[in-house]
């Protein structure tokens, strides 16, 4: 199996960089990052990741930057952190100039070629950590992903080689706590997806759980639409739904199948369901008060109590709200417990789905701290 690998700087990311020079020659400037310790402690022995050091160090072995003013520093992190248990099995030191625009040299990969073998590493699921915009440029010239200690943003910007744009693509984690760090590697996204065909419609969704409710729906179906995109939006997730279907014929097989998909798409995304909360939402709307209760505990049911007075809202029949919930519990082997009350008919369904995106939400919710299964059944 293909290693995953974390690329890490030195300076600014392990060890503060010193001010003024940004250079890191005596032991009396030598100061560790908040928190480092703890948690890269807690990356070596809880994370399948080879820990690689990737520095560079301007004119390192020149006057301006004697060696010998430089190893009783380097040697000091490298056994400080050998004695939390972190070790590195390679470390890349570059000692050019930037304007010597070496091979070597981050952003460019010259040291780490042999790190494209695809047998035995996963860059794709590796991360380059670091404070300047070149580590994030590295990341992408690996085809990794970045994690960006950034103090100052546009710490490198004279040395990227490609827009900022495709850079910022690249990176997953923006943050300064190596707290915040540990956990998004551990609490890797769980992105997943699904494309369900059928004579009747043609569906594709892309569902990220640990997303930011960034959507791109189209069903055909605007008020449909509209109510996915609480899902999305409110549960904090990332979701891109396609459908094609028989409208010609009427709205119940886009409906129904879109949320069989999105049921499925849910159970395989939630994958060995360690850590999270299990249960989840109460929640008012001007006139209305929406309840949504859930368990994804293997097992679908559905108890509804919600009457409504309209045929339709906008494009969808009333009578597909109970079946579109129903066929979602039997996709993702969920209960759901669902009660609206009220007298406006838009805003009881629209609290319905806000209260259900809060219930996933709280549902799926992960502890780094507590990765195992709530069950007493020891399955779910």
């Amino acid at each position: 199996m293909s290693k995953k690998v974390l690329f890490i700087d030195r300076d600014g990311t392990l060890v503060l960089e010193p001010p003024v020079d940004y250079q890191l020659d005596s032991l009396e400037k030598l100061e560790f990052y908040p928190k480092v310790f703890q948690y890269m402690a807690k990356i070596a022995s809880e994370l399948d990741y080879e820990l690689v050091m990737v520095t560079n160090q301007d004119g390192l072995g020149t006057d301006s930057f004697p060696e010998d003013t430089f190893w009783p520093a380097q040697n000091k992190v490298m056994s400080a952190f050998e004695k939390e248990g972190v070790v590195f099995t390679e470390v890349f030191i570059d000692k050019t100039f930037p304007h010597e625009n070496a091979e070597t040299r981050k952003p460019r990969t010259g040291l780490l070629t042999q790190y494209f073998d695809k047998e035995k590493y996963d860059l794709k699921n590796s991360f380059v950590l670091g404070d300047r915009i070149t580590d994030m440029e590295l990341a992408k010239n690996l085809g990794a992903k970045g994690i960006f200690l950034s103090e100052d943003p546009e710490l490198g910007a004279d040395e990227i080689e490609t827009s900022k744009q495709a850079i910022l693509d690249c990176i997953a984690l923006t943050s300064t706590d190596w707290e915040a760090i540990y956990e998004f590697l551990k609490l890797e996204d769980r992105v997943s997806e699904i494309t369900r065909n059928t004579n009747e419609t043609n569906i594709y969704i892309k569902l990220n759980l640990d997303g930011s409710g960034k959507n791109d729906i189209d069903t055909g179906l605007s008020f449909f639409d509209h109510m996915l995109d609480q899902i999305g939006r409110h549960g904090a997730m990332d979701l891109t739904i396609k459908v094609k279907g028989d409208l010609e014929v009427d709205e119940h097989h886009t409906i129904e199948d879109t949320m069989i998909a999105l049921g499925e798409l849910f159970n395989k995304a939630l994958g060995n369901k360690l850590g999270i909360e299990r249960y989840g939402f109460c929640l008012p709307m001007d006139d209305c008060l929406a309840q949504v209760a859930v368990d994804f505990g293997g097992r679908n049911w559905l108890e509804w109590e919600a009457d409504f007075k309209r045929e339709k809202i906008g494009d969808m029949p009333t009578e597909m709200f109970f079946h579109l919930f129903k066929s979602f519990t039997d996709g993702a082997k969920c209960n759901l417990n669902i009660k609206a009350e009220g007298k406006n008919e838009h805003h009881k369904i629209e609290g319905i789905f806000k209260a259900f995106a809060k219930a996933m939400k709280m549902a799926v919710k992960r502890d780094s701290n507590k990765m195992f299964l709530p069950s007493t059944k020891g399955m779910l």
